[in-house]
């Protein structure tokens, strides 16, 4: 029988076999191919993500995606109503703010009444009382107390404003013939006739609703 040491001469015993496997490991070259510490916080973040979208194995979502895409669309959805905002809402507000009487106006209650103080001025009485009475009916929309919506006329105004602030009623029915008078029938204004819509005006500002009745 052929002793083993002949067949293998190169058989190392455990020892020497250790002794081989650290001085090979102990190579510049293999602890050059050792995975640095940003290596290893990739393959830790790659892991991260391939866990949370792993599919189970029963073929449905797994709650992390769910969670994920749940985020997701609620973003898109306050991304885009930050960025377009509700634009049946604006147009509507915009167009009822535009609208006076027929007329499309986007001026301000202050800037119509500064308008009409300077047709007064020049004693264009006609521009003055249309003015300031826009002037009167912007205020109103401004505070939220009167809606004017297009095509409104002055009598339907007349009813809300009426229903908002009563104690503007007396003076109110007033105003509103003086502008129909010059407005509509053409007919010419007075300094007495502006200043009853100044007054008018003036009224509706210092004025408080009343408080709406418990139902």
């Amino acid at each position: 029988m052929i002793p083993a040491t002949a067949v293998f001469p190169l058989l190392p015993d455990p020892d020497q076999a250790r002794d081989w496997a650290e001085r090979e490991l102990s190579d510049p070259a293999y602890q050059a191919a050792q995975p640095n510490i940003v290596d290893r916080i990739a393959q830790a973040v790659g892991d991260f993500f391939e866990n949370l979208f792993r599919v189970p194995e029963n073929g449905g979502w797994s709650p992390s995606v769910l969670i994920v895409l749940a985020v997701i669309v609620v973003a898109a959805i306050v991304l885009g109503i930050l960025i377009w905002g509700r634009p049946r809402a604006s147009v509507r507000a915009t167009t009822a703010a535009r609208a006076l009487f027929d007329d499309d106006d986007a001026r301000s209650a202050e800037e119509l009444r500064a308008d009409a103080e300077s047709a007064a001025a020049r004693e264009q009485w006609d521009a003055a009382i249309v003015l300031r009475f826009r002037a009167f009916a912007r205020g109103l929309t401004e505070r939220g107390l009167v809606d004017v919506p297009p095509g409104a006329t002055v009598r339907a105004f007349a009813r809300a404003t009426e229903r908002a602030l009563p104690a503007l009623a007396g003076d109110l029915e007033t105003g509103v013939d003086t502008f129909d008078d010059v407005r509509y029938l053409r007919r010419p204004g007075t300094s007495e006739r502006y200043r009853s819509i100044v007054d008018l005006d003036d009224a509706a500002v210092r004025a408080r609703p009343i408080p709406a009745a418990p139902a």
